[in-house]
């Protein structure tokens, strides 16, 4: 990772707030945030490795929130060029630096999750 990371292009009405929208417009979508933590705890992954580690996302909405996520400067796709030919996506500087902010998510929500009831167990 380089020292001076990249400066976001956002339009914010309140400068205090700016900074809160800016990454909430980043990672603000539902599978988002658990993508990036994926990528950070496994590092680089192919597309179906993502899939068994995102449990629950479809194959469709995990190709739309890779491709967002590479729009937005967050994920690189590499194309390796094996016999059948596969993709790897990794974290650019830009995504590993969310690191912290992902990590206190997970702490958050650690905090404040409730333990599953047997009735929730049931409607899975």
């Amino acid at each position: 990772m380089s020292d001076s990371p990249e400066k976001l292009s956002v339009w914010c009405a309140g400068e205090e707030w700016c900074p809160i929208t800016t990454t909430a417009s980043l990672i603000g979508k539902k599978w988002h945030p658990v993508i990036i933590h994926r990528l950070l705890e496994n590092g680089p992954s192919g597309f179906n490795e993502l899939k068994e580690d995102v449990d629950g996302i479809s194959s469709k909405v995990l190709s739309d929130s890779l491709e967002d996520l590479q729009e937005k400067g967050l994920v690189d796709r590499e194309v390796i060029n094996e016999q059948p030919f596969r993709v790897n996506y990794s974290l650019t500087d830009l995504g590993a630096s969310l690191e912290s902010v992902i990590t206190e998510m997970a702490a958050w929500g650690q905090n404040y999750l409730e333990e599953p009831t047997e009735s929730d167990e049931a409607t899975r």
